[in-house]
């Protein structure tokens, strides 16, 4: 499963059809729904980060997720 993690931009969806078009499986999350934890618990064999916010302080875990899986 492909993770998009969806900073509310309108772009997003766009992205996700493309992506389903290529055969993946996508799981769109919004920024704020889920935990850094939560989402290492999906077991995401990819995650794409939508664009947007506006500032980083409008990304939710974005940043926080970025980190971690960057190692």
């Amino acid at each position: 499963m492909l993770l998009m993690l969806d900073n509310y931009d309108s772009f997003t969806y766009n992205v996700v059809q493309y992506l389903g078009e290529l055969g993946a499986d996508v799981k769109v999350v919004r920024n704020d729904e889920l935990s850094v934890a939560e989402i290492e618990a999906l077991n995401p064999e990819r995650i794409v980060v939508s664009p947007g916010p506006c500032t980083p302080n409008e990304a939710g875990v974005s940043l926080d997720l970025i980190r971690h899986f960057a190692g």
